[in-house]
């Protein structure tokens, strides 16, 4: 799986009269928290060789602070306040880029009283807060609250992951691999626009290319493919296959991660039984699942909305595990509630139930996907809106089915039905073990793009 960190700039702020020495103890227990949050996704970017102990209050350093983050290629923008902070330097700093900002500062401890003055941090905020907004600045902020909070920590926990939603995003590119089945005209989408709104690059890809890429791969029959094919045919019970066929699946995965590479792209989507069969002889849906252990996620059918929604869920786990693309099909035969998560064999290996035998039938995998909590999600656009559906749930047992599945639990399965039937949206649903909604909705607001909770009554059926 490929890893990719968060380059984040810290810049944090004090009002150019109040204590020093209270501003750094404050700096040094915020920067003790976040070094060891996300340590091995994040790398900081701090300013101690530019401000006096690191805390910017001289507009004179803004300039140089800038050039040191653009310098640094940050991806994101944290300036905690130490007290509160000077609301020009704040803005400045932050005006000077398009990426997500952070703004929190902590908890202030008693009022002002006619011996001591206190930080009065929240007020400060208030107050930058206004100012950003002058500046045209989007920022994500973390209520008013300790430093050694589990507030605080998951608030920087969310926001990391939100900048790795955008991110990812940022100059996406996406290999469409064929063209889409003609009966789905439900996968159709605009490229132009997606290119125009969010930066996302359709590159087109021949199956037919690819197909004899993996040809000449099986036939060659190298050292490192047949580690492959071994490694494969150890994982998965290939024996309803002759040999030639699993071999022309197994050649699809470096045959397709050559082609991933020559074109930059790091999410893509996949002509698959409409166009493979006539070409290989075979419908190699397993090599989805084994491209998406791979750190590169392809979509069935040739979703390129799936695509994007594989990236988005991808970056909000921060490529510690795979997503996977499942069909919306039957909801569970004895809980009203739960809904059957299928494909016909594209879902990662990695994500099997350790009980769970795998098989290889056709080129599709069959097995069933690990217990634990899901976010779901899917990216889709109608009528030159985009929109991001999302919900969370458990997986649950349920009947035993072919391809690779899992059953969702959700709170109320009517509502979500409903919303997914009157939102823009296809059969096609993004899913990834972990819990992200709040991560969604804070990158859709970034994107500005219509964020859709499945949580929040829609419109209603009949």
């Amino acid at each position: 799986m490929q890893k990719k960190k968060i380059i984040l700039g810290v810049a944090p702020t004090k009002r150019s009269f109040l204590s020093m020495e209270e501003a750094v103890r404050q700096k040094e227990r915020f920067m003790a928290v976040i070094r060891n949050t996300l340590s091995d996704s994040v790398e900081i970017v701090d300013i101690d060789d530019i401000s006096e102990n690191g805390i910017c209050w001289n507009m004179d350093e803004t300039r140089r602070i800038i050039e040191k983050f653009r310098t640094a290629g940050i991806d994101a923008l944290f300036i905690p306040f130490c007290d509160f902070g000077e609301e020009q330097v704040a803005a400045a700093i932050a005006s000077g880029f398009h990426l997500p900002v952070l703004i929190w500062g902590a908890r202030d401890e008693r009022p002002n009283s006619d011996t001591s003055r206190g930080r009065d941090t929240q007020c400060g905020m208030f107050a930058a807060t206004k100012v950003l907004r002058r500046h045209g600045v989007t920022y994500s902020y973390i209520v008013n609250c300790e430093t050694e909070s589990d507030e605080f920590r998951q608030g920087y926990d969310r926001f990391i992951r939100v900048a790795a939603v955008l991110k990812a995003l940022r100059n996406l590119r996406i290999a469409k691999i064929g063209n889409r089945p003609v009966p789905f005209m439900s996968v159709m989408t605009n490229e132009a626009e997606l290119l125009r709104r969010l930066g996302v690059t359709v590159i087109p890809v021949s199956p037919a290319d690819v197909s004899a890429r993996a040809k000449k791969i099986a036939e060659e029959s190298g050292t490192a493919f047949l580690q492959y094919y071994g490694d494969l045919t150890s994982r998965m019970d290939a024996s309803a296959m002759n040999a030639e066929e699993v071999k022309l699946s197994a050649a699809m995965k470096p045959a397709l991660l050559e082609v991933m590479k020559e074109n930059n792209c790091t999410a893509g989507a996949f002509e698959c039984w409409s166009a493979f069969p006539s070409l290989i002889g075979v419908c190699p849906c397993v090599v989805l699942g084994e491209m998406a252990d791979e750190g590169y996620p392809l979509a069935c059918e040739n979703d390129i909305n799936g695509a994007v929604t594989l990236a988005i869920l991808q970056a909000c786990n921060l490529y510690k595990e795979p997503p996977f693309l499942a069909d919306l099909t039957i909801r569970h035969p004895e809980n009203d509630n739960a809904e059957l998560l299928w494909h016909c064999g594209p879902f990662p290996y990695s994500l099997k139930a350790e009980e769970s035998k795998a098989r290889l039938v056709d080129g599709q995998e069959r097995f069933e996907l690990k217990q634990g909590h899901i976010t779901t999600c899917r990216f889709d656009d109608a009528e030159g809106r985009y929109y991001l559906f999302a919900g969370e749930g458990d997986t649950t047992r349920g009947p035993e089915t072919n391809g690779t599945y899992t059953y969702l639990e959700v709170d109320d399965w009517k509502r979500w039905e409903e919303k997914l039937m009157f939102g823009p949206y296809i059969h096609h649903l993004g899913c990834a073990y972990g819990s992200y909604k709040e991560v969604l909705q804070e990158a859709a607001r970034y994107l500005g793009i219509i964020f859709d909770d499945a949580s929040v009554p829609g419109v209603s059926s009949l």
